[in-house]
């Protein structure tokens, strides 16, 4: 996965239980906690702006990108030559 989500670190950071940032975001725990295990397919700019209002963060501290290896190494698995 090429984005990783640092939820989880927020929370531990900021001495937020994921229940608590459930309730004022509006969404299920089971929901957060697919959240917080990066096994979502996407997050609403509503969603996401609610969580960096409640947590005072950036979109940044919770999201982070991680280039693959495969975009690291373009000609990996060519023959040389």
């Amino acid at each position: 996965m090429a984005i990783v989500v640092r939820l989880d670190v927020v929370l531990a950071e900021r001495k937020v239980r994921s229940n608590e940032l459930a309730r004022a975001v509006g969404i299920t725990p089971s929901n957060l906690s697919l959240l917080k295990s990066g096994r979502v397919k996407g997050i609403r700019f509503e969603t996401l702006d609610a969580i960096c209002e409640f947590l005072q963060c950036q979109p940044g501290d919770i999201l982070e990108h991680v280039p693959s290896t495969a975009r690291e190494s373009p000609a990996r698995g060519r023959a040389a030559g």
